[in-house]
Parts: structure tokens; C-alpha cells; sequence
């Protein structure tokens, strides 16, 4: 260890000198915080054979001291070992913080040896007598630490705590029950090593007002620094919380007081392309590197509001890796382009565009990466593929109508997935300036294959979020909405939903809805130039099927296996 190192700000206690040269190689750092972030930069300079080292002088520290994700296993339980995993996998790449969420409606994860009876299986709507026993935690937490990373608990008061009022009949703004909370949470606190300790407080009437302050005080009586989302409690000052949250569009800062942005990073809403381009440009709110009373980083969140009953599939639907590898990059690196409520972060035709070229650097680096030090996670690269999007055309509510499509005015995009109008309407900004109601647009694109063969297709054109109650579509329909895709004039037939059922549902475990991201269709192309082609109709955008209708789609071929993306050619030039 070393005192400073040129070109290091003082203070950033993660930044490291890395020399790899004949003579060997050299470290220097001022803390273990740098080493081990040196150590994971020699890892990922290493040859794919393990054996060597380009030689290098490398300065690096992060712009930003938070950089995390959120796992939701208050609603589903996700298995220590799918845990470790991920927290394993990550960390390799300078992501520093796990947010565990361990409670919620549907069940209270967190052993408790004072209260047992809020980890009883009949207290739990879902994953019944699922929870995770103090030495589990214990153990998990010495994992992270054992890969730099923190662990930051969250128990969720007063909201959230249906499977509280369950286990103990009492509410948690109750005299008894603010009584069993307080000696669940000096448990918790006594449990876990780390500074933070997170206490949620968001969606929720406050009934007791003294409720939130006795638990923060609680807590910093244990040495913890304080954790709350905001919009949540009002708080005033550093003098009431250490930290906040931002969440949804509505949270603020408050003066003075650090926080972390997660406002837009509810990855269970997302598409797994388009938004991966929104993470990677956007800045923290607005800052390119941290600020020492306010922005500290950000964090991914997945929250599993409904069921999927698969943890390997939870992983790739939400696109857990590559959303929290473009975060890491852009908070490491710092910067950005625009916030996400702004127009612009989308892949440009032209690739020395700055944030098309910064955004298809990182693609390469991830892919790069993945073959050498974590080939188990999913990633296919979009840059390659582009389209030609054709103008909005009023359709009077009529979705099945024609139009030749060819003919019309269109606009080249790249990517593999594109919003025409974005999950959360005109709060993230999609393609089109001014998305009506009642509307058509055609996506077309030209494909050469070099050969004869069969491969696969990854397609969705309702991204069902894993987070809404909707209605799974009819049975030979991609969508409520008439939407079709068709490969050298064949229309391609979607799968069959095996969730078939004509109501909306949160526990019913989602089946196949978003199996495209899972399971690529079968297709197969011919040897030259293929026309690819898809019409994407809407109405209304709320109804009662489908709560949130993105309209939009993401669209890409690969192999069979949909691991990889397939070596052909797209063009927008007619063929």
C-alpha cells in the first residue's frame, strides 16, 4: 500500500497504478479496495488461454462509489447459490454493492430468532417457508466482502409488510407492532457487518410519524448509516437520514444529503436492448462523477412483482448482465450524454456518432470479456442491425389494415430493439417526437446470409415487464394488437402461450410469455439477401388487456441455441 498516487484523486480509496512489463508486474493502491480492483483488471487483460499479459501502464479509479443492483427476493426467493453467482460474476467487473430487498407483500426472508413467527410458511403468498437463515446471511455477506463488494440490506417500513401483518397480527405502525419491528431491525443491525442498512419507506401513508425517526435512530445508535427511498419519508437534512434512494420520475434530492440515483433502472420494465443504450449514455441525474453531498453512484433494480417460476430465467429476461455491465462502465468511466428523460439515447447510423461509437466500444469489450472470464452469462450484440422505420400512419382504430409499406417515408435506426412509444410514455422519450393513439408502423430490414440454414429468431413485440398483471394474448397472436412479423413474405407464428387464461394475475407464473428471450424461434434463411419485415399496429395505449402497452419491438437473429448472434449481413438498402 501507498499513501497517493499521481493522477488519483485523494480520497478515491479504489484506485490502483497497474505496470506490466518484462520485469513483472506492479501494483500500487491505497487501500484493498484498489488491489482487488487491480487484480480484476489483470483478470480481465489476461489471454483467453490464461497465459498472457499485454504489456501496459494503467492509472484507474471510478467516478462514481456506488455501483450496484437490486435483487428482489422479498417477492420470489432466489436460491443462495443463484446468489453467489451473480454477486460472483459481477464483482469481477467493479460492480461494489449488492442490494439485498429481503421483504415484502408476499413474504419476510430474513430469519429472525427474537420474532420466528414472521418466517412462517403461512405467512408467505409466495415461495412458502422460503427465507434465509441468519448464517445464510452471515455467509453471504463474507462472500461480497470477499470480492469487494457490499452488502446493503433492506428491510421495507412501514409499507410493503402485508406478510408482517400476517406473521404477527399487528401492523408496523402499531404500538405492538412498531415494538416487534424495532427488535427485528437492532437483530438485523446486529447481524450485518456492513455501514448501510437500508429501510424503504416508500408507497405508503405514514399513520405513526414517529415511526421512520426511531427506526433511523435505532439504527445509527448501531453504527449504521441510513438508507430511504425517495419520494418516501420527507426528510429535511443529513441531520434525519445518511442517504437517499431516488425512484420513479418524482424523486428529488435532498440538499446536502448524499444519494444514489435508481429512478429509471427498474429493469423489470425493460427491453433488453434499446434500454441498455439508455443506461450506458445516461449520466447519475444530470452528474458525470460523484458530488460529495449528493450524487454517489446508481443502482439496477429488479424487482419480481410476477411470478416466473425459473432463476435462470429471471436472469435473462430482465437482461440482468448486460444492464448492470453498462452501468459499471459508465460509472467507473464517469460522464454520459444525456439523462434518460431526454431525446438522444439512441444508436445513430453513423458510427463515429460519439455515443453510438462509445456505446458499440463497449458491446466489444463485453463480448471480449465474456469469453474470457464469464462465458456463462447471455449477451448479443446490437450494433449490427438496423432498420428502416416507416412514419406513423392514423390506422381510425381499424389494426388489421394494410398499407404497402414500401412505399412509404421511412427513417433508419440502429439496434435490436426499438421503442416507438417507451414503457413509461413521454417520461422516457422513444423514437417517434409525438406517438398518437390509432396508429401503424411498419420495421423492415435486408439480411444476408452466406449460406443456406437454419437459426433462430429472438422477437417481442409486447415485453410483458415482469412486473405487470397483463392478459396473455390469444393463442396464433403475438399481441392484443394485430402485430405480425414475416420472413421472405411467411409469416412467422409465435409460440404457443402455455399461460393460457383470460384474466390478469400476479402469482400465475408467467410461462412462455416472454420466451423469445429465452427459446429463439426456429427460422430459416436462404443463401443471399432476405426481406424481413414487421407491422406493428396500436390502438389504445392502456387497456384492459395490457396495462402498459410498449409499443415497439426487439427483433434479432442468432443461432439456434439464441446464445449468439448470427454472422449475417443487415442492410436498409433494398435487395
Amino acid at each position: 500500500m501507498v499513501e497517493s498516487i499521481e493522477g488519483i484523486p485523494e480520497g478515491n480509496i479504489e484506485g490502483y497504478f497497474l505496470k506490466v512489463s518484462e520485469e513483472g508486474i506492479l501494483v500500487e493502491c491505497t487501500s484493498p479496495d484498489g488491489e482487488k480492483n487491480a487484480l480484476k483488471t489483470l483478470s480481465q487483460l489476461l489471454s483467453k488461454d490464461g497465459h498472457r499479459l499485454p504489456f501496459c501502464e494503467i492509472t484507474d479509479y471510478p467516478a462514481f462509489p456506488i455501483r450496484g443492483w437490486l435483487m428482489d427476493c422479498g417477492r420470489t426467493y432466489i436460491s443462495m447459490d443463484e446468489l453467489r453467482r451473480e454477486i460472483d460474476i459481477l464483482s469481477r467487473f467493479k460492480i461494489n454493492v449488492f442490494h439485498w430487498h429481503l421483504t415484502e407483500n408476499q413474504a419476510f426472508r430474513l430469519e429472525s430468532k427474537l420474532h420466528p413467527e414472521v418466517n412462517s410458511p403461512s405467512s408467505m403468498s409466495r415461495c412458502p417457508g422460503k427465507f434465509y437463515t441468519q448464517q445464510e446471511a452471515r455467509e453471504l455477506e463474507e462472500f461480497c466482502l470477499e470480492r469487494g463488494v457490499t452488502l446493503i440490506p433492506e428491510i421495507d417500513l412501514p409499507g410493503h409488510s402485508k406478510a408482517f401483518e400476517r406473521a404477527t397480527g399487528y401492523s408496523m405502525q402499531s404500538p405492538r407492532g412498531k415494538a416487534i419491528l424495532m427488535d427485528i431491525l437492532g437483530e438485523a443491525a446486529d447481524l450485518f457487518r456492513g455501514q448501510y442498512f437500508h429501510i424503504g419507506t416508500d408507497e405508503v401513508p405514514f399513520e405513526d410519524r414517529s415511526l421512520v425517526p426511531e427506526a433511523v435512530s435505532l439504527l445509527r445508535s448501531k453504527g449504521k448509516k441510513v438508507i430511504s427511498w425517495n419520494p418516501g419519508w420527507n426528510y429535511a437534512s443529513s441531520l434525519e437520514i445518511d442517504m437517499t434512494q431516488l425512484w420513479s420520475y418524482r424523486g428529488k434530492p435532498t440538499s446536502g444529503v448524499p444519494y444514489v440515483d435508481c429512478r429509471f433502472h427498474y429493469i423489470n420494465h425493460f427491453d433488453m436492448f434499446w434500454d441498455m443504450v439508455d443506461v450506458h449514455s445516461s449520466t447519475v441525474y444530470g452528474n458525470g462523477e460523484a458530488q460529495e453531498d449528493g450524487a454517489q453512484g446508481a443502482i439496477i433494480a429488479l424487482w419480481n412483482d410476477r411470478y416466473i417460476d425459473s432463476e435462470e430465467r429471471i436472469v435473462k429476461e430482465n437482461a440482468l448482465y448486460q444492464s448492470v455491465l453498462a452501468l459499471a462502465d459508465r460509472l467507473w468511466r464517469g460522464g454520459g450524454y444525456q439523462y434518460f428523460d431526454r431525446k438522444g439515447a439512441r444508436l445513430k447510423m453513423d458510427m463515429t456518432d460519439p455515443l453510438t461509437a462509445d456505446y458499440l466500444d463497449f458491446e466489444r469489450r463485453v463480448v471480449l470479456q465474456k469469453d474470457r472470464t464469464a462465458p456463462d452469462f447471455p449477451f448479443l450484440p446490437q450494433g449490427s442491425v438496423v432498420w428502416n422505420i416507416t412514419d406513423a400512419l392514423d390506422n381510425g382504430g381499424d389494426l388489421a389494415r394494410e398499407w404497402d409499406w414500401k412505399a412509404l417515408p421511412s427513417t433508419e435506426v440502429r439496434g435490436a430493439g426499438i421503442y416507438l412509444r417507451h414503457t413509461w410514455g413521454s417520461l422516457v422519450p422513444g423514437l417517434l417526437d409525438s406517438p398518437r393513439e390509432n396508429s401503424t408502423v411498419y420495421a423492415y430490414t435486408y439480411v444476408l446470409s452466406e449460406k443456406e440454414q437454419d437459426c433462430g429468431l429472438v422477437f417481442l413485440s409486447q415485453n410483458a415487464s415482469r412486473s405487470e398483471k397483463d392478459v396473455p394474448p390469444p393463442q396464433g397472436k403475438w399481441d392484443w394488437r394485430d402485430s405480425y412479423v414475416k420472413l421472405n413474405g411467411e409469416e412467422v407464428s409465435p409460440p404457443v402461450w402455455s399461460e393460457d387464461r383470460g384474466k390478469a394475475e400476479d402469482e400465475a407464473p408467467m410461462g412462455n410469455l416472454n420466451s423469445p428471450m429465452t427459446s429463439p424461434l426456429p427460422v430459416h434463411l436462404h443463401e443471399g439477401w432476405n426481406e424481413l419485415v414487421i407491422k406493428l399496429p396500436v390502438g389504445k395505449f392502456s387497456t384492459p388487456e395490457t396495462r402498459l402497452v410498449k409499443w415497439g419491438f426487439t427483433c434479432i437473429l442468432t443461432d439456434r441455441s439464441g446464445d449468439n448472434v448470427l454472422p449475417v449481413v443487415y442492410s436498409t438498402l433494398p435487395r
